[in-house]
């Protein structure tokens, strides 16, 4: 439990140290450089090879862990990384994520075994890995989970991925409820579209005009709207905040 301090009107992280997965691309990047901004040491945790080079390019300090986030010891070669690199970890961005398309009557195992492992297990165990942290070493941190508007409706094709991020809803829920006492806070963020490089590929044309019809906004999310939305719930300007689920959708959700 922590007492009240005051609000943060600059929203300041300078001096915090955030572990990103999924850190190489999309939302995770996007997080990295608005985090690097704000005077974040950053740890990025993804698969890219290249991960030295995208470190490097988003600026100093900020380190790479290359790696599979599905790997059983791959949460805790990050957190040995980083408190190794910068002294703690005040910040985890889980974003590391992956989406397979099918119906719920031909998907297959393997659709629905790599959707559920990697957006949903291995969210949990770099959570539990970094939560545990925290709470050993009395650091009263933040968790966002990436969670998605697929987490709070129904949309076609997509029953693994909904699975997977209704279980981050419910996931981040626990966390925050059993975590609050040490002062840590656990929320979700959930998406509409996000124009990365995969939402345009995906989206881009017809499909993707269509649906923005039927968003009030009329629009898809810019990486760096999910990133402030982030940051801000690492801040002390939400030191209220935990076990909440952001929707930051263009009024989907609320048809």
């Amino acid at each position: 439990m922590l007492p009240y301090e005051g609000v943060d009107l600059e929203f300041s992280l300078e001096g915090k140290t955030a572990v990103i997965t999924g850190g190489a691309a999309g939302i995770g990047y996007a997080t990295a450089k608005f985090f690097h901004e704000k005077g974040v040491n950053i740890v990025l945790a993804d698969l890219n090879p290249k991960l030295d080079e995208v470190a490097e390019e988003i600026g100093e300090h900020t380190i790479g862990v290359v790696g599979n986030v599905c790997d059983t010891d791959y949460p805790a070669k990050v957190v040995e990384k980083a408190v190794n690199s910068f002294g703690k970890i005040d910040i985890l961005v889980n974003c590391a994520g992956i989406v397979a398309l099918d119906n719920a009557e031909t998907i297959s195992a393997d659709f629905w075994n790599r959707t559920i492992n990697i957006n949903l297990s291995a969210c949990f165990f770099m959570a539990q890995a970094v939560g545990r942290y925290m709470i050993e070493n009395k650091i009263p941190g933040c968790i966002v989970n990436m969670a998605s508007q697929a987490g709070v409706i129904a949309l076609d094709k997509h029953v693994a991925y909904c699975a997977a991020k209704g279980g981050i809803i419910a996931m981040t829920k626990v966390m925050a409820k059993e975590w609050g006492i040490y002062g840590i806070r656990v929320n979700s963020v959930s998406p509409t579209v996000v124009l990365t490089a995969l939402g345009h590929k995906a989206w881009d044309g017809p499909v993707g005009d269509a649906f923005k019809e039927t968003i009030p906004a009329k629009r898809f999310a810019e990486p760096e709207e999910i990133a402030s939305v982030i940051a801000f719930l690492c801040s002390k300007g939400a030191g209220m905040i935990t076990g909440h689920n952001l929707l930051v959708d263009g009024g989907f959700t609320i048809q």
